[in-house]
């Protein structure tokens, strides 16, 4: 059976034929970097995430790309408010999301692009756009697509302009010439973050930046881009028609995929209608590896609604898994079979061996069956039922008797135990990840730790930001060099000042020692002040320095 996925586009199952052989390339939206993820945001970062693993399985090389949203109104708003550079705060947020990923076993994309980093690629698009007659210019330097001037605006929604613009809700804006001109840049407002480009100071709009960075990272007429429904118009619909306006031909995308809402009481999730749940909520009450077999638990392009019920049942769901692979690692630990002790002579046991063999390949290949119709979790998770119920007949069945394998089972069970394992693991519920114990994050140490390492990241740019203006600039850069040396990169841009964070997580003992380094040399200028902020700072968030004859010691309470 050859993988069949439903494409937005035309509406209908089509099969996949990737652009070039054996390889994918995979764009999906990523957050505005504003707020913390809520759940509804995690369904399409645990949707795709599986759909790249299942496309890996089938023998694929896929690139995979997400971006982050790291310039908007809502940033820039938030910002305001709470008196913090928008910059700063997406890049927050930015940590805070990886936080929050990371703990749903969420692999980390090829590339993270972010509007701020492709300003150049984002002016060249809408310019190109302008020289071709899809865009005007209006007012003070604001830069909108002409969506009249694409005939086939409205294809990915399957709906006419007449119809979108009788039920579209659009920014009323006399200057445009048709309510659904979107902006394809906007002339800069006093307070707010801006970037020089041809038609004055300003920012992008929202859907210029997906179209830009798909296309230099996966080029036009890649294979899937991956968003939520909500997405579909005006977001999708408008990159669609800027793409392809951009480059004069179709089609920008091959297959758009889209997962539907998580609901409360049948009402969409959302952070505008308040009724939302953050993950990192959420976590607190339910271990990461159940809400990820929850978030799976339905074909993602239908409704899923929340409820903890559900989420209890999605806990004693994953338990019965682990309970098979657990009763096979135990079995599988006693003394070694020796090869000379051949098959059995029980007709009984055989049998059974040889019916856990056959389970194993029919769940294989009911597990492949599904994923290859549109990705179907639901039914591929019913295949693993199956397997671990054989799986557990046949261990008892085996206790019963000599409470030990024969050869011929302990092949059957090693077999079983790789294609349960494997088929886990294209859900992204390893057996590694399902046996992690103390990451409920109801573990109020897990849940301090997750809250603790982007606080003392700031803490530590405030402290650089607070030695520049002091002009204390062997401070700032002995501050900057070691956190470099702990994988994070400070970049002072005209917008403000920009962190990278290393592709793996910081840990809290790899910043520790820098605020012990910065507290000696402290106490050493006889800078007292500073030295007992540094531990009374570091106490608030349960780290105890500990001054000895040997040096400072620390612990973590």
């Amino acid at each position: 059976m050859s993988l069949k996925v439903h494409n937005t586009l035309t509406r209908q199952k089509e099969e996949f034929i990737s652009r070039s052989p054996g390889r994918v390339g995979m764009y999906v939206c990523g957050p505005t970097t504003y707020n913390f993820i809520h759940l509804g945001n995690a369904r399409p970062i645990v949707v795709f995430d599986t759909i790249r693993r299942y496309l890996e399985y089938r023998g694929y090389e896929v690139e995979y790309i997400q971006n982050f949203t790291d310039i908007d109104d809502k940033i820039i708003k938030r910002a305001h408010e709470e008196g913090e550079e928008a910059s700063q705060l997406a890049q927050r947020f930015i940590r805070a999301y990886f936080s929050d990923a990371d703990a749903l076993n969420v692999r980390r994309a090829k590339v993270h692009p972010r509007v701020s980093e492709h300003l150049p690629e984002i002016v060249q698009m809408i310019q190109t756009l302008l020289d071709k007659g899809y865009a005007y210019l209006v007012g003070e330097g604001d830069v909108y697509f002409a969506v009249e001037q694409f005939p086939g605006y409205g294809k990915l929604s399957g709906r006419s302009l007449e119809d979108l613009q009788a039920g579209a809700r659009v920014e009323i804006d006399e200057r445009k010439r048709n309510p659904l001109d979107f902006a394809l840049w906007k002339a800069a407002k006093e307070g707010e973050p801006a970037w020089l480009s041809p038609w004055g100071h300003g920012r992008p709009g929202w859907h210029i930046e997906c179209s830009a960075m798909s296309l230099k990272y996966l080029g036009f007429g890649f294979d899937i881009h991956g968003g939520g429904n909500d997405l579909i118009f005006p977001h999708h619909e408008n990159e669609i028609a800027q793409s392809e306006a951009f480059a004069g031909e179709n089609p920008f995308c091959n297959y758009w995929l889209h997962n539907g809402f998580i609901t409360i009481n049948q009402e969409k999730m959302s952070k505008s209608l308040g009724n939302f749940f953050l993950v990192r909520d959420i976590l607190d009450r339910f271990a990461p590896q159940v809400v990820r077999f929850y978030l799976l638990s339905t074909h993602y392009r239908s409704p899923l609604d929340f409820d903890d019920g559900k989420l209890e049942m999605s806990r004693r769901g994953l338990e019965r898994l682990k309970t098979s692979l657990d009763l096979l690692d135990e079995i599988l630990d006693v003394d070694e079979i020796k090869a000379e002790t051949g098959l059995s002579d029980d007709t009984q046991r055989e049998k059974k061996g040889i019916a856990l063999v056959v389970q194993s390949e029919r769940s294989q290949q009911e597990f492949i069956e599904a994923m290859d119709d549109d990705f179907n979790t639901a039914r591929a998770t019913a295949a693993l039922f199956d397997l671990s119920r054989e799986i557990n007949s046949t261990i008892n069945s085996i206790l019963q008797t000599t409470g030990r394998p024969d050869a011929s089972e302990k092949k059957a069970l090693i077999q079983a135990r790789q294609t349960l394992g494997s088929l886990l693991g294209v859900l992204g519920l390893e057996p590694e990840f399902l046996r992690k114990r103390g990451q409920t994050r109801a573990s109020k140490a897990e849940n301090d730790k997750r809250e603790r390492l982007p606080a003392l990241i700031d803490w530590l740019v405030e402290l650089r930001q607070e030695a520049r203006q002091e002009k204390n600039w062997s401070k700032a850069d002995q501050i900057r060099t070691l956190l470099k040396e702990a994988g994070i990169n400070l970049e002072d841009t005209p917008q403000g000042l920009r962190v990278r964070l290393p592709q793996v997580e910081v840990e809290i003992e790899t910043l520790v020692p820098i605020f012990i380094e910065l507290r000696q040399e402290a106490r050493q200028r006889k800078d007292w002040n500073l030295a007992d902020n540094i531990r009374q700072k570091l106490q608030s968030f349960g780290i105890v320095l500990e001054d000895t004859p040997r040096g400072t010691r620390w612990s973590d309470q």
